[in-house]
C-alpha cells in the first residue's frame, strides 16, 4: 500500500482508517437499530477471518495468485461491510494481485503488512462492541 520513490523511500498513501464506526452505526439502522444483530456479525467476522487470513499468507509465500483471489476477495467484502477499512483496502490489494496473476514485491509486502492491518482492525471491532454491549 506504500509506494516508492527513488532509493526505497517509502511514500505514504493517504491515511486509510482502521474502522470507521459510521459503517456500523448504519448497518445498524438498515436492521431496524438492532446492535445486537451486528455484534453478532463482527463476532462471525472475527472467527473466520483467521482462516483467510492464512490462506491468504499461503498463497503468498507460495507465489499462487488464483489461491489468493478468492480469500483476499472474501476478507474484502466482509471487512469493508463492518467498517474494517484498512484491512479492506489491503484485501483488496492483494485481491487484484492475484486476478492479474502476478505476486511482486508490493504484494509480497501487503501479504506481510495484512497481518498487523488484522490484528488492529479486530482492536477496534472488539471495541465498538464492547462499547454497544454497554448500550
Amino acid at each position: 500500500m506504500e509506494q516508492s520513490t527513488r532509493k526505497g523511500e517509502p511514500v505514504k498513501e493517504p491515511d486509510i482508517p482502521v474502522l470507521d464506526a459510521a459503517v456500523l452505526e448504519e448497518l445498524a439502522a438498515s436492521v431496524g437499530g438492532d446492535r445486537g444483530f451486528v455484534v453478532e456479525l463482527i463476532r462471525t467476522y472475527l472467527g473466520d477471518t483467521e482462516g483467510q487470513l492464512a490462506q491468504i499468507e499461503a498463497a503468498v509465500a507460495a507465489e499462487d495468485a488464483s489461491a489468493l483471489i478468492r480469500p483476499a476477495h472474501t476478507l474484502k467484502s466482509s471487512s469493508a461491510t463492518l467498517g474494517a477499512k484498512r484491512l479492506a483496502e489491503r484485501a483488496r490489494a492483494l485481491e487484484i494481485a492475484g486476478r492479474s496473476e502476478r505476486i511482486d514485491d508490493e504484494s509480497r509486502a501487503d501479504g506481510e503488512k495484512i497481518r498487523e492491518d488484522w490484528r488492529e482492525g479486530r482492536a477496534a471491532l472488539q471495541e465498538w462492541t464492547t462499547r454497544s454491549d454497554a448500550s
